[in-house]
């Protein structure tokens, strides 16, 4: 088994869990935890993939620092409004957040 291949194995159980993480996690960060796996898993994956083209690795470079700059935009506003919520309804359970009007 090549490195490359060890590294898309790593990707896809990355992605496994974060999805596992949003199935079954009842609060807000664990939601947002796993989010944050699953954009790590498709950074990972896209270096790993660069390393398989004939172009410049610096490709697979930025593109992997784009997906990190998204996931960190993304984990900011996720956990502000998860600061709020908790404010607002002192509670940061999904499920019950549904049914809470404020």
């Amino acid at each position: 088994m090549s490195v490359m291949t060890i590294y898309h194995l790593v990707a896809i159980f990355l992605l496994c869990l974060g999805i596992f993480g949003i199935a079954y996690r009842r609060t807000l960060v664990g939601i947002v935890l796993g989010i944050e796996l699953i954009l790590n898993g498709a950074g990972l994956s896209i270096m790993a993939s660069a390393q398989l083209t004939p172009a410049p690795n610096e490709l697979g470079q930025v593109g992997a620092l784009l997906v990190m700059g998204i996931a960190a935009a993304e984990a900011t506003l996720l956990l502000a409004i998860l600061i709020v919520v908790s404010r607002r309804f002192k509670n940061v359970e999904a499920g019950k957040l549904i049914t809470m009007r404020g």
